[in-house]
Formats: C-alpha cells, sequence, structure tokens
C-alpha cells in the first residue's frame, strides 16, 4: 500500500494548487520551490520550466512581484479549472516565482509522484493499491461437495446363515477362535446381505495447489469420511459404519487426503515430464476395475510423454508406493521382536494418445503392477495361549479389506495339553492366500462432434499373473463352490476362486457438462474373480466393494448448471463363487464443484 507520509511529501504542493486560495500560499511561493525541485531531481527540464513561465505570460501576463512588506493584502480569487495565478519573479538565489500553472502541467507532476512511489514501494517488495499480491497468484484453490442419496436392497434368495465372514473386522480387532469348540460359542462377525437400508452420505473435499517456481509447486486436499478407509470419502449422515462419529447432529471428522511435492522442468514444448512424491492422485490410466476412483496414492510417481506432429502421444508412468511398514515394535508382548515383512507397489505404464483426427480419438494403455509380500505367509511356530497372542507374521494381514479375496490361516499353531492337542483354543487372524502381479490394458475410443451426441468406449482387462490356483487352493479358507444336492455322501467343495475381470462400459451426451441441461447417460458391464486384483483398492459401490462380483452399471448425468449437476447410478452385482449373493444400489447425487 502507498504511505501517506510519502505521498504528502512529494504531492502536497500540488495539491495546494486546486484548493488554497491565491492569497493564503502567494508570498511563500510553494509552487516556485517545487518546480525547483524537480528541476535539480532531473524530473522537470529547464525547457519545461521556461515552457510553463511562457504559457503563464501568454495566457496572464507577467507581474511583477513587489517586496512583500509594500504589498498591499491580496484580494481572494475564485479558483480557475485551467490553471492558478500567482506572482512571479526571478530571484538572485535562482528561484522562479510563476503567475500560472495550466491543469495538464499539474496533471503530469502528480503523476510522476505517483510513479516515483510506485517504484518506491515496488523496490520494498510492497503492493500498489488495488495490486493483488504475487504470493495470491501463485495459488488455486478448488474443491467439490456431493450429496447422496443410497438404497442398498437385497433381493430374495442371498445366503441367510452368517457365512459371509467379515475378514477385515476380524482382522482388525481381536484374532478369530477358528476350533468347532470357539465357532460353536463365539459366531464370527459376518456381513448383512439381507437387510435393506436407506442412508444419507455426505462427500466435501478441499484443496489448494501453490505455484512455487522454477517448475515445482506443491498441494494438499483434505476431505470427509466415515473414517480412513483408503477407498471411499462418504460420510454417513446420522452415523458411521463403525460407529466412531456421527449421530445426534455430531460434527464429523477431516482426513488428510493429499500431500505432495512435484516438480515439471521447462523443458522442450514437445516433451513434459512430471515427478511426484507424497500423496497425491492415482497417476495411472486406468478404471475403477483395479483402483476406486477415490483412491489416492502413498509414495512416489514419474510420468513423461512426447507430442509428436502427427497427433500421437507416447506416454510412460513408473511409481514405487509402501502399502504398508510393518511397526518398529511389532510382537510388543514379545521380549524378541519379529521381523519386518514391509508391503511395497512397484509399478509402470506405457501407452499413447493418438488423436486420429477432429472427431476421433483413441487412448490405450498397458500396466504391470507388482506387490511385494502382500500375500500372508504362515507363521513359525506359535504357542497360542489366548486372544492377545502374538505370532511373527500377524502383520501380514490386510489391514484394510472389503470382500471377496481368497484367505488363508496365518499362524502356524502347535498343539499341545493347553489347546486341547489343537482342537480348541485356535485364535487366528487371516492373510491373503495368492500374490499379486497384475497385468492391466486400458483404453478408451471417443467420437465427438458428430451429431447428434458425443460418444465414447472405455474397456480394461486385468490378470494376476502371480495366481496359481493349486498353490491358493491349498490353503484356501473361501471361496468354494456349492456342493450339488445329488453329489455323493462326503463330497467336499472345490475352491474355485479365479484372477481375471473385465470392464466396458459405453456412453452418450455431452462430455464435458457445460451449460445447463448437458447431459450424458452410460451402461456397462463389470466382471472381477476373486483373486485378479486387491479387494480392498477396488470400487467401493459396485458390490458393496470388493471383487468376486459380476454384473451391471447403468445411469446418467444433467447439468443444472456449469457447476452443479445431478447423477442416477443403478448397480446391480451377483456373487460369482460361493453361496448366493446378490445386491442392487440405487444412488441419486448432487454435485457442486468450484
Amino acid at each position: 500500500m502507498f504511505h501517506t507520509q510519502k505521498l504528502a511529501r512529494y504531492g502536497l504542493t500540488a495539491i495546494l494548487l486546486s484548493t488554497t486560495p491565491i492569497a493564503a500560499w502567494a508570498q511563500s511561493d510553494p509552487l516556485a520551490l517545487l518546480v525547483k525541485d524537480l528541476v535539480k531531481r532531473g524530473e522537470l527540464s529547464p525547457a519545461d520550466a521556461q515552457e510553463i513561465i511562457a504559457v503563464s505570460k501568454s495566457e496572464h501576463g507577467a507581474q511583477p512581484a513587489q517586496p512583500a512588506a509594500a504589498a498591499p493584502p491580496p484580494a481572494p480569487a475564485a479558483p480557475q479549472s485551467a490553471g492558478t495565478m500567482v506572482s512571479t519573479a526571478t530571484t538572485p538565489d535562482g528561484t522562479m516565482h510563476l503567475t500560472y500553472v495550466p491543469k495538464y502541467v499539474r496533471d503530469q507532476i502528480a503523476d510522476q509522484v505517483q510513479q516515483q512511489v510506485v517504484a518506491q514501494e515496488h523496490a520494498q517488495g510492497n503492493a500498489a493499491p488495488f495490486e493483488v499480491p504475487d504470493w495470491v497468484n501463485r495459488l488455486h484453490f478448488y474443491g467439490d461437495v456431493r450429496a447422496r442419496y443410497q438404497m442398498d436392497n437385497f433381493p430374495h434368495g442371498n445366503a441367510d446363515n452368517g457365512i459371509f465372514d467379515n475378514y477385515n473386522a476380524i482382522n482388525t480387532g481381536s484374532p478369530l477362535d477358528v476350533s468347532q469348540a470357539g465357532l460353536a460359542t463365539t459366531k464370527p462377525p459376518s456381513l448383512n446381505v439381507n437387510e435393506d437400508r436407506a442412508v444419507f452420505e455426505l462427500r466435501a473435499r478441499l484443496g489448494v495447489d501453490a505455484d512455487l517456481g522454477d517448475g515445482f509447486s506443491t498441494g494438499f486436499r483434505i476431505a470427509t469420511g466415515s473414517n480412513d478407509s483408503p477407498v471411499s470419502e462418504n460420510q454417513v449422515l446420522g452415523a458411521a459404519p463403525s460407529g466412531t462419529q456421527g449421530g445426534d447432529f455430531s460434527k464429523y471428522a477431516i482426513w488428510l487426503d493429499r500431500a505432495y511435492i512435484a516438480y515439471q522442468p521447462d523443458i522442450d514444448g514437445d516433451t513434459k515430464v512430471k515427478l511426484e512424491v507424497g500423496r497425491f492422485e492415482n497417476p495411472f490410466f486406468a478404471t475403477n476395475l483395479i483402483w476406486a476412483d477415490d483412491l489416492n496414492f502413498d509414495g512416489v510417481a514419474a510420468q513423461g510423454s512426447y507430442d509428436f506432429e502427427n497427433g500421437v502421444v507416447p506416454f510412460l508412468t513408473l511409481g514405487a508406493f509402501p502399502v504398508y511398514n510393518t511397526d518398529f515394535n511389532f510382537g510388543s508382548t514379545n521380549s524378541v521382536k519379529f521381523p519386518s515383512h514391509d508391503k511395497w507397489l512397484y509399478a509402470v505404464q506405457a501407452g499413447t494418445d493418438y488423436k486420429i483426427d477432429d472427431n476421433f480419438a483413441l487412448k490405450f494403455g498397458a500396466a504391470y503392477y507388482y506387490f511385494t509380500n502382500m500375500e500372508g505367509q504362515l507363521s513359525s511356530p506359535c504357542t497360542v495361549l489366548s486372544a492377545s497372542t502374538s505370532c511373527d507374521t500377524d502383520d501380514d494381514r490386510p489391514q484394510f479389506a472389503q470382500n471377496g479375496n481368497t484367505y488363508m490361516l496365518l499362524r502356524n499353531i502347535v498343539p499341545t495339553a493347553a489347546n486341547t492337542e489343537g482342537t480348541t483354543t485356535q485364535y487366528q487372524y487371516f492373510g491373503l492366500a495368492s500374490p499379486f502381479q497384475e497385468l492391466a490394458l486400458t483404453g478408451r475410443f471417443d467420437v465427438t462432434g458428430l451429431p447428434p451426441t458425443d460418444s465414447w468406449i472405455i474397456a480394461e482387462y486385468v490378470r494376476n499373473l502371480a495366481f496359481n490356483k493349486n498353490s491358493v487352493a491349498s490353503r484356501a479358507f473361501n471361496n468354494f463352490g456349492g456342493v450339488a444336492a445329488n453329489a455323493p455322501s462326503g463330497t467336499v467343495a472345490r475352491y474355485e476362486g479365479g484372477n481375471q475381470g473385465f470392464f466396458i462400459t459405453a456412453s452418450v451426451g455431452h462430455k464435458d457438462l457445460k451449460k445447463r441441461w448437458d447431459w450424458n447417460a452410460f451402461l456397462g458391464y463389470k466382471y472381477l474373480e476373486s483373486d485378479a486384483v486387491v479387494d480392498g483398492l477396488t470400487d467401493s459401490d459396485f458390490g458393496l466393494g470388493g471383487t468376486n462380483l459380476k454384473g451391471y452399471i447403468a445411469g446418467g448425468n444433467v447439468a443444472l448448471s456449469p457447476k452443479v449437476w445431478v447423477r442416477l447410478r443403478y448397480l446391480s452385482a451377483d456373487e460369482i463363487v460361493g453361496p448366493p449373493y446378490k445386491s442392487d444400489v440405487f444412488q441419486f447425487d448432487l454435485n457442486a464443484k468450484f
């Protein structure tokens, strides 16, 4: 901001010229002093000063200056819009006494004073009046809010004997006694597959990105969430699923959703490179067949692309992401600490964008997602005396899961007299029975600019290359097929898990909802076998989350304004193998963004 005292220093005399009667200032010649000062500073040339005198004489004539003592009292004069009258003379010290200063000269003097003050303020790092500071222009705020009404319906025919064990509840709580005696007295937590419900949900996100200069940027985002689930930012209004928050209009938690530092060097215009470190959005070209839409990645990722003149833009993405790091004090109740089995995801994707012409575009990518230590490992022989006992592979269990993956028992429990030679007190945690090394092929084909509407198709195929059915079957605890009613007595159910999945969806309408009543509609089909992907990282809406599901997705969007739109979706899913399970999910969303 300008400092008032600096304006007073340079501009007071100019202000007086237009506001003060002649008699109040003529004897002290403030204007002459100002003109002399401006000549000394080099801001007004002697020739300009003489021109002022000449204009004054030509318009009003020069009046010889009289000594102050002999001068009669001056009569008040009305202010003039074109200039101001004063007495004129030249003294031996060089002071010039002028009779008149035109308005345009006074305006020029005021402009010069203002420019000088502005320059001084900028030199001191201050902003000029009405000017936004530079650091503000480097910030970009964004966010969105979604209000959702959701109905979860379970058609008749679902298994109703509590057979759908909730492995996430077991692994995040106390271990389960899987002995016959234990299961007879304590039922394991199970998923609800029979009781319909309707809920209101809210998702709110607020983020800021900051340009740090020299190619560096940073940012963070906060978001709602009923819990710290990696695949959903929905807050159930009234009560959270975990029961830890909500109800009676209580406040809800806010989570750190993203926080990153990025670097994009300024290189050849056809080449783009980006490096990100921290927690950031999914850097891969993919659908929610593998990664949930709300999922963010922890770690480091590098992206690069090159724009050829013929519309071909190949791209490459690399990344390393810590999935889970073992607690430094793992085995806290044991005098000897257990070894670490840290879990990592290493990923690479290569592909290309191809703009065929103004109406057709194609994008394709091939990715390889390599997980280390995701599968469970049978522990060393472990004597389990109670639910509080720890074994050395307990931390191999997933820290978050949905439903569908094949599970194995993690503890190698030593038979002793205390557990009736292995028939009681068999407290177990569960780990993933299969390792995961996923090959994914993703494609998109767009048709734009052709009447009556735009259209596009997205498809993805995934296969878990590390899946070995015989190996998984030898330690599987779930995902067995049913036994036919006419099967011979003693027939054992066969393991029927799988390692493949695909998703295809077709859409028509407006790709970008730019104005009111813009719309689009979509129809898709999803098929995802039990161990094709990690169930804790895939979509949380289809089948109410997880794998071992197949079915249809249909819906559409309608814009109410460029920043507000509604969406209706219907998701119908059936279980692929195992006991009968079907779910129908209806969602009505009101979305707003800024």
